[in-house]
């Protein structure tokens, strides 16, 4: 089938167009720079350039498109966030979230494409019960919003046209903030990430490869749906940092208290390392007979970084 790759050029979508030219599909890839459209072209992949707040045009080069499908991979993230400014540093993801899942709808609809994957992510639980959540499990729509509410906005969208929503755990592998040189790596190396109270908040993670074979599966599943797209073994940073610090060569990270973490980086920070809940992968597993490639961070940290 034709695909068409909203986002091409982000971390998923790198890894996720060739798996679907593996796959026997025809990506057509959709990015704002032409530069990367042609390396794309380059590399033999059809692409297009559009912004996506730009809804007259998003329109004409969806139809132009034929597309069977499209996965909607829009962010706008830099590529470390200061925590200190997070909810100015999310801001243009949100919007993304917002209006451009708008005008992706309104494109596909007017082109006839029925269906359509989204990119959400399974790291905005609320902070309360069990620390490991299934998809059933209420957003942070009140604690955190300037993330959680643009992120229920566009699941809302999604769901309504019968879209599958996937959520994504924290993403590891090239292109990633997790490799060994990326940002968590540098910060690490530099003493500036410390563990900071009783370091208790529950990472869910996923290979950049297996987040891509996952939305591969997604394309055959009818919707309305949300998946979780994590591994099997949530762990709590206290746990996983150690792996971590080994396989980028860094130090052992300090221990600061909450209230020292708070003044230097912020409550964000604070809520991240003690309060963030886990994923549940058991329902795409069960449903779509989805299986990551790296079944737990501990395999993935040595194996495949990038």
């Amino acid at each position: 089938m034709r695909v068409f790759v909203a986002g091409a050029t982000g971390v998923i979508g790198r890894a996720l167009l060739p798996q679907l030219t593996a796959a026997g599909h025809e990506p057509i890839a959709m990015t704002r720079s032409p530069e990367k459209a042609g390396a794309l072209r380059e590399h033999g992949i059809e692409a297009c350039v559009c912004d996506a707040y730009d809804a007259e045009r998003l329109a004409r080069v969806v139809a132009e498109a034929r597309a069977d499908q499209i996965v909607h991979l829009l962010t706008d993230l830099p590529e470390e966030i200061n925590m200190r400014r997070f909810e100015q540093e999310t801001a243009s993801t949100g919007r993304l979230r917002r209006e451009g899942t708008r005008n992706l709808i309104a494109a596909a609809r007017a082109a006839g494409v029925e269906r359509i994957v989204g990119e959400s992510i399974a790291f905005a639980y609320a902070s309360e019960g069990d620390r490991v959540k299934d998809e059933s499990a209420p957003l942070a729509v009140t604690t955190l919003p300037s993330v959680a509410e643009p992120l229920a906005e566009l699941e809302r969208q999604l769901l309504e046209v019968g879209g599958i929503v996937l959520r994504y755990g924290q993403l590891y592998g090239p292109g990633s903030s997790f490799t060994k040189d990326g940002s968590w790596a540098r910060n690490l190396r530099r003493r500036r990430l410390p563990i900071v109270g009783e370091g208790a908040g529950v990472f869910s993670f996923v290979h950049v490869e297996d987040a891509a074979s996952a939305t591969v599966a997604a394309l055959e599943q009818r919707g309305p749906a949300i998946y979780n797209v994590v591994d099997d073994e949530p762990a709590e940073i206290r746990e996983w940092i150690s792996a971590y610090t080994r396989a980028v060569g860094a130090p052992a990270p300090w221990r600061v208290p909450a209230w020292v973490g708070r003044l230097a980086a912020g409550q964000v920070a604070v809520d991240m390392m003690n309060e963030l809940r886990g994923a549940s992968n058991a329902r795409i597993k069960r449903e779509l007979g989805w299986r990551p490639k790296y079944a737990s961070w501990r395999q993935g940290f040595e194996q495949a970084l990038g």
